[in-house]
């Protein structure tokens, strides 16, 4: 099947994209938002859940074994947990280790001191620090019984809030093992299963494969699998669901340049008119609402350094980005920031320029 526009509405007839449940929590629309490190802190969720669209947002990912020793030696938490514990719901919350003891320890932490409404595992990260030198996430594809027992012990600790799963394909192309991983991961216990489509060795070069990702779906009895990799416009969005077997898909990177892309799928599968790219105007004011943010939290010398890779992320694939990347990257006060934003900040929607 096909999606076909029509003026600024795509065409749904044929699409099946109704809420799930994970767990006891519903999530409607089934548009997940990727955790992503470096990436999905306080301001930028709350910059996503502005626009609306997005049936579940998740924060970065959170070192399990950091939680542990950062409340034991210093009495206080990961900065990555900034503003989780007043944030609106439903809101998950990702961990990574190789420990069941200390991934279960944290689980439930969060689950009943931060009561969050998802505590998942990443089994997906391909990151040499995170595989080479920890042997979690995407590591851990190789060992599907440690998976389980991970699994098994997190839910335990977490419940009755529910625990997910996020992992890749494989580790390579020929050892694709996405499908034995599901029956462990959903025997063990979790309520739901997310799925890239690509292998730990391919990083992120080459395609998401969504028929890997589909062929998972009759193996699986009770729980629902999101679909992850390449979702970069509403017409992407409508064509996971028409084409494939997934009950529910995940935006990653293409919501960095474009938070309000959840807002548009959301529409798309509703069957509405897409809602407009915000203006240029609109678009240099969530970057100063996001610096703000960011500069109250870390102060205005680290918030400003924090910043230069979320500005580059807004102005991705325009025209005059490379020349507005090359200023931003440089700057280290809010008066320069302010002053390179207004300057050189992309000056239209021209797309296709190289990054």
């Amino acid at each position: 099947m096909t999606s076909a526009l029509d003026g600024n509405r795509i065409d749904v007839t044929s699409t099946q994209a109704a809420p799930i449940w994970i767990g006891n929590l519903k999530v409607d629309p089934p548009i997940l938002q990727a955790p992503m490190a470096g990436f999905t802190n306080f301001p930028f969720r709350q910059i996503v859940r502005g626009f609306g669209g997005a049936g579940l947002l998740a924060t970065e990912m959170v070192n399990a074994k950091g939680f542990v020793w950062l409340d034991r030696e210093k009495a206080i938490h990961p900065d990555r947990l900034w503003g989780v514990a007043d944030e609106p719901r439903p809101l998950a919350v990702q961990i990574w280790d190789n420990d069941p003891a200390t991934l279960a320890e944290v689980g439930a932490r969060l689950a009943h001191e931060y009561r969050v409404s998802v505590v998942d595992i990443n089994f997906g990260c391909p990151v040499r620090q995170v595989t080479q030198r920890a042997h979690s996430g995407s590591y851990l594809l190789r060992d599907p019984d440690r998976m389980g027992a991970i699994i098994e012990q997190v839910a335990a600790a977490c419940a009755p809030t529910p625990v997910t799963a996020k992992i890749r394909l494989g580790c390579t192309r020929d050892q694709i093992n996405a499908i034995d991983i599901a029956q462990v991961v959903e025997g063990a216990g979790a309520a739901a299963l997310t799925v890239h489509g690509r292998t730990a060795a391919d990083m992120f070069r080459g395609e998401a494969d969504w028929d890997q990702i589909s062929a998972i779906k009759p193996y699986l009895q009770r729980i629902p699998l999101i679909g992850n990799g390449d979702l970069d416009s509403p017409e992407k969005v409508v064509q996971a669901f028409q084409r494939y077997e997934v009950d529910g898909v995940m935006i990653a990177r293409a919501c960095l340049q474009r938070p309000w892309l959840f807002s548009q799928a959301a529409a798309a599968l509703r069957g509405e008119p897409i809602p407009p790219e915000p203006t240029l105007a609109e678009q240099r004011q969530l970057l100063r609402e996001h610096y703000d943010l960011v500069c109250q939290r870390f102060g205005p010398e680290k918030g400003t350094v924090l910043m230069r890779k979320y500005a580059c992320c807004y102005a991705q694939g325009r025209r005059g980005a490379r020349d507005f990347r090359k200023h931003v990257a440089k700057v280290t006060t809010p008066a320069e920031f302010v002053t390179v934003v207004e300057q050189y900040f992309p000056k239209d929607f021209a797309t296709n320029e190289s990054p």
